[in-house]
């Protein structure tokens, strides 16, 4: 009796297993660009938990079904998330343009300071500018009581607007795109290099969409403080062993 109820109990795990996957079906894309051929990068579903390669051609092939989040990232080109629709996962060919990686973003450098190069003439390059105390400065009143602000510390709101005017000026570009472009600058600029591919054990091209896979926690925003470092490394450790789990399809 025990073993039969052991077979029902496996047959119907199985059921709803398929059954959560039965909707979803192959969609067929193909990523592109008007002036270079995109022939390398991933395609990850965040709902279905799965990832592909863009191979040959830009084309991929992915489990999707309407409202599935898709990431795509690579080395040329800059980090996009979309949300199916209805239509998209009618499409014989679902044709999704990236723009390539603005070198301009790099600019953006966040470390124990915000350090952001001019981007053309005008006053705000002196207000960014930060200088020392000299004899001649301004003195400061150190016996008053201190708000505890960081003196050099991340202003991650003008990250926002450094990236938002770094990026292709369309009126469709959502703040939700820029603060995941954020994100991804921000860690990427905060910890080595070894934390991603030694500590998390992430391959180099893996880690744009390791950490486009985060941004799209709204906890990751939580995290933005110089004073949270830790609690954005627990949170980095956590969202990656979900990421490993993630199945990846081969072509």
């Amino acid at each position: 009796m025990k073993n039969k109820l052991g077979v029902f109990v496996v047959c119907l795990f199985c059921q709803i297993a398929l059954g959560q996957n039965g909707t979803r079906r192959s969609l067929h894309g193909q990523v592109v660009n008007s002036s270079l051929a995109i022939e390398s990068g991933y395609v990850m579903n965040i709902n279905a938990k799965s990832r592909t390669f863009i191979g040959a051609g830009g084309l991929f092939d992915i489990l999707a079904q309407p409202k599935d989040t898709l990431l795509f990232t690579g080395m040329a080109f800059q980090s996009k998330k979309i949300v199916l629709t209805e239509k998209d996962c009618n499409e014989i060919l679902l044709v999704v343009p990236l723009d390539l990686v603005n070198n301009q973003l790099k600019e953006v450098v966040v470390q124990k300071e915000l350090k952001v190069k001019s981007l053309g003439v005008g006053s705000q390059a002196i207000v960014d500018m930060q200088f020392e105390d000299d004899q001649q400065s301004t003195a400061k009143n150190i016996a008053m009581y201190s708000d505890q602000t960081i003196k050099y510390g991340t202003d991650f709101v003008r990250i926002f607007k450094d990236v938002k005017k770094l990026l292709k000026k369309k009126e469709d570009v959502k703040e939700e795109e820029i603060s995941d472009i954020a994100f991804v600058a921000y860690s990427k600029s905060n910890f080595k290099p070894d934390f991603f591919t030694k500590t998390l054990g992430l391959k180099e091209d893996e880690i744009d969409l390791f950490l486009m896979y985060c941004s799209n926690d709204p906890e990751s925003k939580r995290h933005l403080n110089p004073d949270q470092k830790f609690e954005l490394i627990d949170f980095l450790i956590n969202k990656n062993k979900e990421f490993q789990k993630a199945n990846v399809v081969e072509k």
